[in-house]
């Protein structure tokens, strides 16, 4: 009987020496260690939605303002992005909203909406205005 409460004490001995490759703490990817603060989007008529691409790593959490001039109406479509990430939050006007899914962020008139998502699958992804073909009406996010 004390052979097997011994196996049992060095098998949990071992697993718990086995090193992590990450190790974010009790909230995980979530902690404040993983998050990353992107740049802005801006949505405005005639304006550009990013200035260079953005290079994301999976696994990072990462918070993002959409913010809308007011210019025109206008809208980020991406269904691809937004299958490639998982989104933690969308806040507009202090209203936060955890989807289960998005396809597309619209704005009516001048406002912002913030984002945070982790970035999961590897590939390249764009937002993008609908209807425009400009390179400058998309904004392109590369997950490595």
């Amino acid at each position: 009987m004390k052979a097997v409460f011994l196996a049992a004490a060095l098998a949990l001995t071992a697993g718990a020496g086995v090193a992590q490759q990450f190790d974010y703490g009790f909230a995980g990817l979530m902690g404040k260690a993983n998050r990353v603060e992107l740049p802005p989007l801006t949505l405005g008529s005639g304006k550009p939605v990013q200035d260079a691409p953005y290079d994301l790593k999976s696994g990072t959490y990462y918070k993002m303002n959409i913010v809308a001039d007011g210019s025109a109406e206008l809208a980020l479509s991406g269904g691809d992005f937004f299958r490639a990430v998982w989104i933690n939050e969308i806040v507009i006007n202090s209203i936060e909203v955890r989807p289960m899914g998005v396809h597309s962020l619209e704005f009516d008139a001048a406002g912002e909406a913030e984002i945070s998502f982790i970035a999961i699958t590897p590939g390249s992804y764009t937002l993008s205005i609908p209807g425009s073909s400009g390179d400058t009406q998309k904004a392109v996010f590369n997950i490595q």
